[in-house]
């Protein structure tokens, strides 16, 4: 095992095997804040921000208004850790939802992705870069579509021959202009999470 980079919200682990991977999430344990990526050998375990996290939960929270505003059924598992060892990957998004494949996972805890499908969409929030890319191992695991928020801008990422291509539109909501929720949150921020509620949903109606 050799340690890449040790900071005080992140280390970068080179040469860990996947039984090693395994075993450091049992020792991680499941109550924790942390999270953990890993792509082929290298691991990166990651504390979030206060920042990060406003964001992480802003936007999921606009996730959840949309579906009900468009009354479209899902599931949200949070930051389940996903992982493949025919695939040499594993990985903690920052939230994950089901929509298309939700009634093959329906009221199910034990998903297991060499027989069920992966989440539709997976949310990363890059406040501060992170120092192992997550796009091959999102890839590898089969996740369609990926959001990526950094610096105020909204990014949307299909999964097309193995690569992630990023797009304007989202595949689970796609007659909504998406890439505008962080200027909807913005414009909320300063009054409170319920006035961005609100703000969310009235865009909703008003876009449709």
């Amino acid at each position: 095992m050799t340690i890449a980079t040790n900071r005080a919200d992140r280390v970068l682990l080179y040469n860990i095997s996947y039984s090693q991977f395994e075993n450091i999430l049992k020792d991680l344990g499941e109550h924790r804040a942390a999270r953990v990526a890993y792509d082929n050998g290298t691991l990166e375990i990651m504390t979030p921000l206060p920042e990060h996290e406003y964001y992480k939960v802003t936007i999921s929270i606009a996730i959840d208004d949309i579906a009900e505003e468009l009354d479209l059924e899902y599931e949200c598992l949070g930051s389940t850790t996903w992982r493949r060892e025919s695939r040499m990957a594993g990985v903690e998004p920052d939230n994950c939802f089901y929509f298309q494949n939700v009634d093959a996972i329906r009221g199910r805890l034990d998903l297991d992705l060499t027989q069920d499908p992966p989440p539709d969409l997976a949310l990363e929030i890059d406040v501060t870069s992170k120092s192992l890319n997550r796009f091959p191992i999102y890839a590898r695991l089969g996740v369609p579509e990926l959001w990526g928020y950094d610096s105020g801008e909204l990014k949307i990422y299909h999964l097309q021959d193995g690569e992630y291509i990023e797009v304007e539109m989202s595949l689970v909501f796609p007659n909504l202009p998406i890439r505008e929720l962080p200027k909807l949150i913005e414009q909320y921020r300063a009054v409170g999470r319920l006035a961005i509620r609100r703000g969310v949903r009235s865009w909703v109606r008003e876009k449709l």
